[in-house]
């Protein structure tokens, strides 16, 4: 007899060596799995490095307190802290019913930060629990013990990209590759037909084009199946009942059976042996695993591999802009559909789908019914990181009262962006107001093949805040800050209202408030604003559209001004009490919500203040990626809508634009060319039969707003929106005029009839403009200099209030503040009868409005003539 020796073969494979024959090569679990675990911490760590603060999170659930589901869970436990995963142990009491245990597995389906799941089994619970549901309550892609009825039926299939295979066997086949013997055409036994190990095992055999045999309890002559396997895989759970003999000459064994026999030179008096008796197969098979040490190992080390690879799948389909969406092509119809039945033709995909698809969580996200959610705000404490996409800023030439189509436009450039070509695109739109909703310049959220879905739904998510429904009362519950900051204001010093005297409760309750300042009434110890109550709502309006966290909300509405007192101190909201309240009220409406357009584009629509609001636009750029798209919808012309995004919603935010984008009509620069006065249908003549010469001299207006847009130092593209009534001549004679002015392009757009396919030159020339560097410039901005370079103003002049309310502002120390102007958005001019680029007029300002809770001072410019909603109040 010869020594017995081993021969180190290398890839945890080890052959024996008795004499002059080898007998068996031992595959060693052990070392295999550790080569696995340290592959695995390498790929933890980028992802680690990918995007930091990231971890793959393991959630083991157990039922019981079974002494070996201890052993086995602390086993997973350690391995998971080795190689850098999040994990966490839930243990349910023996007490726990089945309604508990699916409720917990519900959970951690929810949780974002939970990667793979696994249920401990047995359940140990005195109550029962029905295993199949339990384990087929785990969502498929956490199921990384690939125990549901889905990643079973996947496997079944062939579909092995696609589904978690159950990690004994997955771990069985990483021992075999080892050996280096191939799989295809090979004779495969599988003895075992459980859930766990032998049913997985057949079809991964199957699966690498193995001839498979599925034994079990009821095979007979089960030696004479074992004698022809050249790969023969035992989870049979009997302890050594495959014997030696029964081994082909230089076979695969692989032995995933745990027993204890009886040996009683042990300290426990048994050891633990496979379902193969080792001694005498060893002399028969080529290659072989031991128990312990070969197929345990693995079993835990493809539970982290399965975990690793969730995590990955899910870093790759949450991560900004790399979207797996689906579009839908719309095909346009002749004669074009009214808006409503458009809409009503092409139902949208459910919200909760847009909404995985835009990489947003599910806790991130609260549908209300099956076409809105709003978006919750700690997204972007989560991609805070991440860097933003390009930014595009939609404005327009002054429009007419029937509107240019301004947020068509918007609306179909997302489409053709995202639907045409294949890139990330968010659209970002205000609310409608009510003269857009009900009045004759369409919804005011796109129309035709450009419009946001259901129609019904959009022009009614506003439901416009009524807040004069809102009584700002006196009453003080309870001492708060702001109870003892009103009464320093009022010179008394106390914190315990039991103390105050009568007089002092009298002037706190009145806030020694002067009502000839006319902001607020008294009646029955209750405050009312009499202030006027459409620039009340403004400036709230403003606070939410500029306010970048919940607590910066609360912030800018404290600071609110609603009077002053006798001695000419600012009378607050936060005196007033009501602010929380304001806050409170106002929170939900903060986060942005998230629709959707024909095509199935994204969309934020939310509080409208000449542009979306900086949260939306924030949370957008983030969703998209650096090499997505926002299209940001600033409302009105250049002079108005532009001027305060850059002036005042920019600083707000810290965003600077890529690219803007100016909306032109063939009938608004008629108008401007000295065409009839347009109320609404049916139009003048001029405007719907081909007039160059008219069209021609409107083009000087083109040219001031695309001075003004160009103000700002980035590349301007003019988008033509094409009316049916256009003829080829006068289009061609825009885009021309406008390429003289120096804009990047001038590109014509029938988005309203075609979808995105009609803005897609567009949407190719903002791309490209977007590559541009960005020179936008952080000028000191005044009042005469607004008037001067957006409205071609030669001066401007002061009320006698203005000018008193002026140098009271700036006494209290606003004078800092962005300016805005709130005129008529009908032309540059206060006169909305003024069309084309008037010239030599001076720019009154009758009133002057401190928004302190905006931070921005609003300018009222006189109006020459006209209808309330031809007024625009930007800035409350």
């Amino acid at each position: 007899m010869f020594p017995s020796t081993v021969l180190k073969v290398g890839h945890g494979v080890r052959r024996y060596w008795d004499g002059p024959r080898a007998i068996a090569t031992v595959i060693s679990g052990n070392k295999t799995s550790q080569q696995v675990r340290e592959q695995l911490k390498k790929e933890v760590a980028e992802m680690k490095s990918q995007l930091p603060g990231f971890r793959p999170g393991l959630v083991v659930l157990q039922v019981g307190d079974r002494e070996d589901s201890n052993l086995y869970i602390s086993m997973k436990l350690k391995a998971a802290a080795q190689i850098g995963l999040n994990a966490k142990h839930i243990r349910l009491p023996k007490t726990a019913t089945e309604d508990e245990v699916l409720r917990n597995i519900a959970a951690v389906n929810e949780n974002p930060e939970a990667h793979g799941l696994i249920v401990q089994l047995p359940l140990d619970s005195v109550h029962p629990i029905d295993t199949e549901k339990v384990t087929n309550a785990v969502t498929p892609e956490k199921d990384v013990d690939g125990l549901s009825s889905v990643n079973a039926g996947r496997l079944a299939r062939g579909d092995l990209q696609d589904c978690f295979i159950p990690c004994t066997p997955n771990g069985c086949m990483k021992l075999i590759r080892q050996t280096g013997v191939s799989v295809a055409g090979r004779n495969a036994v599988v003895i075992g037909r459980s859930k766990i190990v032998g049913a997985p095992m057949h079809d991964l055999l199957l699966w690498n084009h193995a001839t498979v045999t599925c034994c079990h309890s009821k095979t007979p002559d089960l030696a004479a199946h074992v004698g022809g396997a050249d790969i023969l895989v035992v989870g049979a759970g009997k302890a050594e009942m495959v014997k030696g003999d029964w081994i082909k000459e230089g076979a695969v064994v692989i032995d995933c059976g745990i027993n204890y026999i009886p040996d009683s030179s042990r300290p426990g008096g048994k050891r633990v042996v496979g379902d193969v008796h080792y001694p005498s197969a060893k002399e028969r098979a080529k290659y072989i695993t031991p128990v312990p040490g070969g197929v345990g190992p693995m079993t835990v080390a493809m539970l982290m591999e399965n975990t690793v690879k969730s995590a990955q799948r899910f870093l790759q389909n949450y991560r900004p802009g790399n979207w797996s969406i689906s579009y839908k092509r719309v095909k346009s119809q002749k004669p074009q559909p009214s808006d409503a039945q458009i809409s009503h033709s092409c139902p949208g995909k459910p919200i909760g789908q847009l909404a995985k698809e835009v990489g947003l969580f599910p806790k991130e996200v609260e549908p209300y019914g099956a076409s809105r959610a709003k978006v919750r705000l700690d997204v972007l404490n989560r991609l805070n990181k991440q860097p933003d996409g390009k930014y595009v800023v939609v404005t327009g030439i002054t429009p007419t009262p029937l509107g240019e189509g301004h947020s068509t436009v918007v609306l179909g450039l997302a489409q053709a962006l995202g639907a045409h070509l294949n890139v990330s695109a968010f659209a970002c739109v205000g609310q409608p107001s009510p003269p857009s909703s009900f009045g004759s310049r369409g919804g005011a959220v796109g129309g035709g093949y450009s419009q946001i879905i259901p129609i019904e739904e959009v022009s009614f998510v506003h439901l416009f805040i009524k807040f004069q429904r809102i009584c700002f009362q006196s009453y003080v519950k309870k001492v708060t800050e702001g109870f003892v900051t009103s009464l320093q204001k009022l010179d008394i010093v106390k914190s315990d209202p039991s103390t105050l005297t009568q007089e002092e409760i009298r002037r706190f309750v009145q806030l020694d408030i002067n009502l000839k300042t006319k902001m607020v009434c008294v009646s029955n110890e209750r405050l009312y604003l009499k202030r006027d109550r459409a620039f009340l709502e403004n400036e709230i309006m403003a606070v939410l559209s500029l306010s970048t966290s919940p607590r910066d909300l609360q912030h800018r509405l404290a600071k609110m001004v609603v009077a002053a007192s006798q001695s000419g101190e600012l009378v607050t909201t936060e005196d007033l009490g009501v602010s929380a309240v304001l806050a409170l009220l106002l929170n939900n409406a903060l986060k942005p919500c998230l629709m959707q357009t024909l095509e199935g584009t994204p969309a934020f629509v939310h509080i409208a203040h000449d542009s979306p609001s900086v949260m939306a636009d924030k949370i957008a750029l983030k969703l998209v990626g650096s090499q997505g798209f926002v299209v940001s919808d600033t409302a009105h012309g250049a002079d108005v809508g532009m001027e305060r995004f850059f002036n005042i919603t920019c600083r707000s935010s810290g965003l600077q634009p890529d690219v803007v984008v100016l909306v032109v009509t063939v009938r608004a620069l008629k108008m401007h060319g000295g065409g009839p006065r347009v109320t609404g249908f049916p139009l003048p003549l001029q405007y719907l039969q081909e007039n160059l010469e008219l069209l021609l001299k409107g083009c000087s207006h083109l040219k001031k707003q695309v001075d003004n847009a160009m103000s700002n130092g980035l590349p301007v593209v003019v988008a033509v929106n094409v009316f049916s009534s256009d003829t080829e001549a006068e289009l061609e004679l825009v885009c021309n005029q406008a390429r003289q002015t120096g804009v990047f392009d001038a590109v014509k757009c029938t988005n309203w009839s075609h979808g995105g396919a009609g803005a897609l030159a567009l949407a190719q020339s903002v791309q490209k403009a977007a590559e541009m560097r960005r020179f936008l410039t952080e000028s000191e901005r005044n009042i005469k200099k607004v008037a001067q370079s957006m409205y071609g103003a030669k001066d401007v002049e002061f009320s006698p209030k203005a000018k008193e309310k002026l140098e009271l502002y700036i006494k209290q120390g606003f004078g800092s503040f962005p300016v805005c102007i709130a005129k008529t958005h009908l032309s540059l001019s206060n006169d909305p009868e003024l069309k084309g680029v008037p010239v030599d007029f001076t720019l009154p300002i009758t009133d002057v409005n401190a928004n302190v809770g905006a931070n921005f001072l609003c300018l009222l410019a006189d109006m020459v003539s006209f209808l309330p909603s031809a007024v625009l109040f930007t800035c409350g």
